[in-house]
């Protein structure tokens, strides 16, 4: 069978007097004929025959009917009632969907379950279409939908329903006026959410990625359509990641854990991204064995695993059953060939003891630098609002006037790193980009992330060698403003902010950062302090993590401080008090 030529309806774009835009009356029509067109080109020699046919005999069908049946591709659910399918550019929803029945991608008269029904109706006509007694208006709806789903086991059709008869005792009253209504199942369904996989590459973006695009809610770096890549190579690969999927939801519904072991598809050798899904739903079986405390069987699926923390936790498990040879075997494995900085904290955290155990002499030396440390004890009562918005004001207001105080947390380095680095970030390497909607690069929390752009990345990192940086981070400031990127958050980021950055911040501890994120993108973009006082006039900088009382310094807090405490950057943990609180502990 062929494939026919789609042409996505055009659209000249159209703007409000104020430059907002506005949305054409197809636009979702003009964005899912651009899918199944992308689908084309892309999957053409991967499609089945259900979804060829579909393609093919999609743009025969009226516009009207076409519009009707991808409002409801693009709502939540497959069943609807025609009544709230009401559009002005559609018109009158019957003559719509006759095509669609006529083609078998719509039902006019499918077979409900109850909670098919209940989530169609609302409370009042569930209570009047069922004639239940008047006490159930009481009960709230999900509590109705237990009750009647333990009465009404049978699926009917939505008419079949309003006949519903009841046991004697029940008042008989009569049908709510909209008995008649037709309720339409969208059959199709399953296809086009095949093309929703095929065309993003994963499970978490939807059809709302285009509208959000259209109305410049977001936007989006771009990168060459013809330098992206497909995400699945073949048909197993596409059903290897529903499968995934499918056992990442039974998981969560609680299916018993021998019993979804054995539907877990097998080795992925083909597709390096594929394979890290599934290692990382094996984490999560082991991780439930573990909850569950089924620790034998959470430590083989471990052991098995290469997803990142797979090793930390099997390491745990083999102190707690005290196998302290095992345990201090993969902790020197670890430590030789760490997968992360976390690891190989807690591996250095562990051996001591386990050296202990095993009455073994143990010396370690990389003793941890000494992170400064300084109190401030703030006047009064706790106050309302977060911590470190009132350590912020006070240094700013208390200390000294030529001090300028921020709050940047994690969206000041990583903006930086962002910005100097963007050609590398969306450097279009093969298999990193699926479509136009991306907010980074696939592979961006992979270990693979720097090694593949490791020429892109040293041609950045080179600007700061010099004051080229500097430029370069404001050009790429300004051309680049509110385009989606995974280390800049523009809300965080002003012209102020960035001047002071650049002035005070050197470029010896600006490479350094970088560096440390480059290390391990997923972990090392955060944990950076939550506040940066800059002082312009002498070109320098303090930043601080704040702790309020009963805090305590995170993992990735910690790691990091010691690193720019190892490289002489000034750094400080701020330990934060009330006075109220401490004239009461010395009562």
């Amino acid at each position: 069978m062929g494939i026919t030529n789609l042409k996505p309806l055009s659209d000249e774009s159209a703007r409000a007097p104020n430059g907002s835009p506005i949305l054409a009356p197809f636009y979702y029509l003009k964005n899912f004929e651009l899918v199944l067109s992308t689908i084309v080109d892309r999957y053409s020699d991967l499609l089945l025959e259900d979804e060829l046919q579909f393609i093919n005999e999609f743009p025969q069908q009226p516009l009207e009917s076409r519009a009707l049946l991808v409002r409801m591709v693009m709502r939540r659910g497959d069943m609807f009632r025609a009544g709230k399918l009401r559009y002005a550019e559609i018109g009158e929803t019957g003559p719509a969907a006759a095509a669609l029945i006529a083609a078998g991608w719509v039902s006019d008269c499918p077979l409900m379950t109850i909670r098919h029904l209940h989530g169609l109706l609302t409370k009042d006509e569930l209570i009047r279409c069922l004639k239940l007694p008047s006490r159930y208006a009481a009960w709230r709806k999900a509590e109705l939908a237990i009750m009647l789903e333990a009465q009404f086991k049978e699926p009917r059709r939505f008419e079949e329903w309003y006949a519903v008869r009841h046991p004697v005792g029940y008042p008989v009253g009569q049908p709510v006026a909209d008995g008649g209504e037709c309720v339409y199942a969208l059959t199709i369904a399953p296809v086009c959410e095949r093309f929703r996989l095929m065309f993003f590459g994963n499970d978490r973006q939807s059809w709302t990625e285009f509208v959000t695009a259209d109305l410049g809610v977001f936007r989006y770096e771009k990168v060459e359509r013809s330098l992206h890549s497909r995400p699945f190579q073949s048909r197993l690969q596409l059903e290897v990641f529903q499968r995934i999927q499918e056992c990442r939801e039974l998981l969560a519904q609680g299916m018993p854990l021998d019993e979804l072991t054995s539907i877990v598809p097998q080795v992925i050798e083909e597709s390096e991204w594929l394979e890290e899904r599934r290692q990382k739903l094996k984490f999560l079986i082991a991780r439930e064995y573990e909850r569950d405390g089924e620790n034998v069987r959470a430590l083989a699926m471990y052991l098995q695993c290469n997803y990142r923390g797979a090793r930390s936790r099997a390491i745990r498990l083999k102190a707690k059953a005290q196998d302290w040879e095992e345990a201090r075997a993969l902790c020197l494995l670890a430590n030789e060939n760490p997968e992360s900085e976390a690891e190989l904290q807690h591996v250095r955290r562990a051996l001591p003891r386990i050296h202990h155990k095993l009455k073994i002499d143990f010396e370690s030396n990389l003793a941890a630098p000494v992170i400064p440390e300084v109190e401030i004890v703030l006047s009064g009562a706790a106050r309302a609002g977060a911590v470190e918005y009132h350590v912020r004001d006070y240094l700013a207001r208390d200390l000294t006037d030529a001090s300028k105080v921020r709050y940047v947390e994690n969206g000041l380095i990583t903006a930086l790193f962002g910005l100097l680095c963007w050609p590398a970030i969306f450097a279009p390497v093969p298999g990193a980009f699926f479509h136009d909607f991306h907010h980074g690069p696939i592979d961006l929390e992979s270990g693979h992330f720097y090694r593949r752009r490791k020429r892109e990345f040293d041609e950045c990192l080179s600007h700061l060698e010099s004051d080229a940086y500097r430029k370069v981070i404001w050009r790429v400031f300004k051309e680049k403003w509110g385009i989606q990127s995974p280390f800049v958050r523009w809300h965080q980021l002003d012209k102020t902010l960035l001047q002071w950055a650049l002035e005070c911040f050197p470029a010896a501890h600006l490479r350094a950062w970088f560096e440390w994120m480059l290390r391990d993108v997923k972990e090392n973009r955060a944990g950076f302090p939550d506040l940066v006082q800059f002082y312009p006039e002498q070109g320098k900088y303090r930043m601080i993590e704040v702790k309020g009382p009963g805090d305590r310094l995170q993992d990735n807090q910690r790691r990091l401080l010691e690193y720019c405490v190892s490289r002489g950057m000034p750094v400080a943990i701020c330990w934060v008090r009330w006075s109220e609180s401490c004239a009461a502990r010395n009562q």
